[in-house]
């Protein structure tokens, strides 16, 4: 497995120099930022995620407003209480992706994050206070607990606002796999444990974020 120092090299060619690949790196917020992401901002993210899996982002960029508005502000204990009759006006309402099992994960996410929140005091709480040297078990949680929110899903949502950690994108694996770390995608707790230590390596040698080692192991392919 290369140094972190090496991969980097390898991206600074490919891309034109240190400032070029540093401007491209994701935003990282502080633990306490994250800890106070209200729960229906969580839920609200879960579900452009979900609609957006197999669809353009842009699609779901134009409806935002749109969903936001037909479920109610993604009030958690609402959406996490739908009714039947509401879900089937759902299904209906061309201002979202009428599709029923997407519906149906954004309510049983509702629950997910009502059940979770008030255990930990606050789901963005829960997510802060995971320790990121187990940022692959973090991610598991989210798969098996959850709905929908495996893939790079889970992954994103937490991206997008802020939590530090890796996504396994398509350009991120090729590099795990060349640096000898797994086959492929990991998806077992196994496959996930071997990531981790090498993020966990990586992160060590470079003193970065997860989230930009994540970026860099990238731009190096």
């Amino acid at each position: 497995m290369r140094r972190f120092e090496e991969i980097l090299d390898i991206a600074i060619e490919r891309h034109g120099g240190l400032a070029a690949v540093e401007a491209k790196l994701p935003k990282v917020q502080p633990k306490d930022v994250v800890a106070a992401v209200p729960d229906h901002i969580w839920l609200e993210t879960m579900a452009m995620g979900i609609f957006a899996t197999g669809m353009s982002t842009k699609v779901i960029e134009n409806k935002h407003d749109d969903i936001v508005a037909a479920f109610e502000g993604f009030d958690v204990g609402r959406v996490a209480m739908m009714s039947e009759e509401w879900f089937d006006a759902l299904l209906k309402d061309r201002r979202i992706v009428r599709n029923a099992p997407k519906v149906r994960a954004v309510q049983e996410n509702a629950v997910f994050i009502q059940e979770v929140s008030a255990e930990a005091g606050g789901f963005g709480r829960k997510i802060a206070d995971w320790p990121d040297a187990r940022f692959g078990e973090l991610l598991l949680w989210l798969k098996s607990e959850g709905s929908r929110l495996g893939g790079t899903t889970g992954a994103y949502v937490l991206r997008h606002l802020g939590r530090d950690g890796y996504v396994f994108t398509r350009d991120v694996v090729a590099r795990l796999v060349a640096e000898g770390v797994g086959s492929n995608a990991p998806s077992s707790k196994k496959a996930m444990l071997a990531a981790q230590e090498a993020f966990n390596t990586w992160q060590a040698e470079s003193d970065r974020p997860l989230a930009e080692v994540s970026r860099i192991l990238a731009l190096s392919i």
